[in-house]
């Protein structure tokens, strides 16, 4: 079991363009899959990216066969990894809604995001992933993937006085779940 540090806002790490994976079913992306995982885990995070570890790859992973405490009241996302990912808007409609990372700990913000998306790519043994999601699924999919093009929540909100401390906000979320 290996744990990686999250980076944080304010590490100029999360701010590079992700480097796409080149070759599939490798010792290597296998380890760093199982670190995201084990990572994600422990953080109780709903998704985490390559980057937020310090790893320059497009990989994300994200979902959970069980309910996150950090979005109690959050539909299931199904446990995906997915590599080299394209997201498509599916429509002009969009949802503003409440996002928090793992690399910006103990805030919330309203962030809007395309409702409905395709987005493809692979997983780790090359295979494609082609799938259509809509609300929450659709919102973790994005967030996850700009972290492989250093873009953080924040920078997508339109209006910062819709962005506050987890705790003042959600006070039923704890704040050891949160960071």
């Amino acid at each position: 079991m290996t744990i990686h540090t999250i980076l944080k806002m304010g590490d100029a790490r999360l701010l590079r363009t992700a480097q796409p994976v080149t070759a599939f079913d490798t010792p290597a992306l296998h380890q760093l899959v199982a670190d995201l995982h084990d990572t994600m885990r422990a953080a109780q995070g709903a998704g985490l990216a390559a980057p937020q570890i310090g790893m320059d790859w497009q990989v994300v992973i994200f979902g959970s066969d069980t309910p996150n405490p950090r979005y109690p009241d959050r539909p299931l996302v199904p446990p995906t990894v997915l590599i080299n990912p394209t997201i498509t808007p599916l429509g002009d409609a969009q949802e503003e809604d409440w996002e928090g990372c793992l690399s910006v700990p103990g805030l919330r913000g309203k962030v809007p995001r395309h409702s409905r998306i395709r987005y493809t790519g692979f997983d780790a043994l090359g295979q494609p992933i082609d799938r259509v999601a809509e609300g929450f699924h659709a919102r973790v999919v994005q967030h996850e993937c700009d972290h492989l093009w250093g873009v953080l929540y924040p920078a997508r909100m339109t209006d910062l006085r819709q962005l506050g401390f987890t705790e003042v906000l959600f006070p039923e979320i704890s704040a050891a779940e949160d960071d």
